[in-house]
């Protein structure tokens, strides 16, 4: 019998998974790096992508936000597991080890190569790429800083969130996600935010997941793999998350919307993730399991997620679709994504990693206390890209935040820089709850009513620097309190058409 590809054709819910007979076609192109890989090496880490796709062109527009995104996650999952089921049934009869996703119609494989070009050989597989480590770019602690807690931390100031806790919006109602290096859940500035704190006891089901499945890039750090309870062996995640919610009850005020709830997933390895465990935590936030991994739930799927995360071309990291896939996936399900531009600047064009790379993404330069660039905020343009990135620009050097074992300190990087972003959002949302599950709308107001600085004259991609967007600051610096004004304001039928 001749050979061919399989689809699936969605109508509302997937219905079918059809193939029809066609001439056999050529095996699917594997990333050349694997073929580089000696056969004497043995297991290579690599992540398969299926044929099948589900469109979201077909979930309607006019359903609630839940209910879309459980269609979407239903769709989404129907699809993967028809189409990747021989070959899941194939891996498990020759025992290769794998992990199948359905954010992205992916599986991910630790295999030697005489494996992989089995596996490209099938007639159900687009392609077989690499899925080796990363070491992130991610800011440390600051060397030295000038002062101490201040109460009110600077770039809380610089964003107008004060103004917005004055007329009572502090972020109530509204989860937001973080995708990082882990996060101390307990951190005095953090506990009472973390969803699944009740005040008494802790559930880090649906809560918290470890997307780092098995170690990357030699033996596992102190957090292990697959970890139960929220961990985070560097820093970095603690202090995003303390920049979006943190609030100590004293002097430590360190985040935008302190009356929010956040929960969050783990996508490095004491800094080093790949892309599979990228997408890991993108499909969880999309519909968030218990630890186990089981009963995914979408209407316990955050309203925002800030991924302060890069996969830097530096580190030879050369993301698959797959990567895009999961991104526009979870955009498409509702969730507010927002993305730090990365710290290679001043240069132009050096918005060059995932996922700040993607149109779906919102992505946020960075600036300082006294009004100017960040000078390490990458800028754009994004090489075929048609809208301009970043959209904003918000606070990113000497970021005072939380940190693992109860403490503070100050970073620099656009990853402090979008925190601040996603705590915008969820004022935003807290006084109009009708934005949630848009972000269309989301990204529409928060473009409206940004700050252009007028202290830089850079040009790049040809566009003046008096010109909005522009590749250097986007529309200009966030403003919270303007953004909650106008999010007061707009009905149902939203707010796309925006600047």
């Amino acid at each position: 019998m001749a050979r061919c590809p399989c689809s699936v054709f969605v109508r509302g819910l997937p219905l079918a998974l059809a193939c029809s007979i066609g001439l056999a076609r050529e095996p699917a192109p594997i990333d050349p790096r694997l073929l580089a890989i000696p056969q004497a090496d043995g297991r290579i880490d690599a992540l398969i992508e299926l044929r099948a796709k589900a469109p979201s062109t077909l979930l309607d527009p006019a359903a609630e936000p839940p209910a879309r995104r459980r269609a979407w996650v239903q769709a989404l999952q129907a699809t993967a597991a028809a189409a990747q089921a021989a070959l899941v049934a194939w891996l498990e009869a020759h025992g290769v080890e794998h992990q199948p996703f359905w954010i992205a119609n992916a599986v991910r494989v630790r295999a030697d190569r005489a494996t992989l070009e089995a596996i490209a050989a099938r007639d159900e597989v687009a392609s077989v790429q690499a899925d080796f480590p990363v070491t992130a770019r991610l800011p440390g602690p600051a060397a030295a800083a000038a002062t101490g807690a201040r109460g009110l931390e600077w770039g809380i100031e610089r964003v107008r969130a004060p103004a917005a806790w004055a007329a009572g919006i502090r972020g109530a109602g509204v989860v937001v996600g973080g995708a990082d290096t882990g996060y101390q859940w307990d951190h005095p500035a953090l506990r009472a935010a973390y969803r699944g704190w009740n005040g008494t006891t802790v559930v880090h089901d649906h809560n918290w997941h470890d997307g780092v499945a098995s170690a990357i890039g030699g033996a596992p750090g102190p957090c292990g793999v697959a970890s139960p309870v929220p961990c985070d062996d560097h820093g970095h995640g603690t202090h995003t998350m303390g920049t979006m919610v943190g609030d100590d009850g004293g002097t430590n005020q360190i985040g935008v919307a302190p009356d929010a709830h956040w929960v969050a997933c783990r996508n490095m390895d004491q800094g080093n993730g790949r892309p599979s465990t990228y997408i890991a935590c993108t499909q969880w936030f999309l519909a968030p399991t218990d630890l186990a991994g089981n009963d995914p739930d979408p209407d316990r799927a955050p309203d925002i997620v800030n991924n302060s995360w890069g996969c830097p071309p530096v580190e030879d990291c050369v993301p698959p679709d797959i990567l895009r896939e999961s991104v526009e996936n979870a955009v498409a399900g509702g969730l507010f994504f927002v993305v730090a531009a990365g710290n290679s600047g001043p240069a132009c064009q050096t918005i060059d990693a995932p996922p700040a790379i993607y149109a779906t993404s919102f992505v946020v330069g960075g600036s300082n206390e006294a009004g100017r660039m960040y000078g390490g905020s990458s800028r754009g343009p994004v090489p075929g890209l048609a809208v301009v990135k970043p959209d904003l620009i918000a606070p990113a050097e000497s970021v005072r935040s939380s940190v693992p074992g109860g403490g503070y300190t100050w970073m620099t990087g656009t990853s402090m820089a979008a925190p601040h972003v996603a705590g915008v959002a969820a004022l935003m949302l807290s006084v109009n709850p009708g934005l949630r599950g848009h972000p269309d709308r989301i990204a529409a107001i928060l473009r409206a009513t940004a700050v252009p600085l007028t202290t830089t004259s850079q040009v790049c991609g040809g566009i003046a620097s008096t010109t909005f967007p522009n590749p250097v600051q986007g529309f200009g610096e966030v403003d919270a309190w303007a953004a909650v004004r106008l999010a007061d304001t707009v009905f149902a039928d939203g707010f796309e058409t925006a600047r």
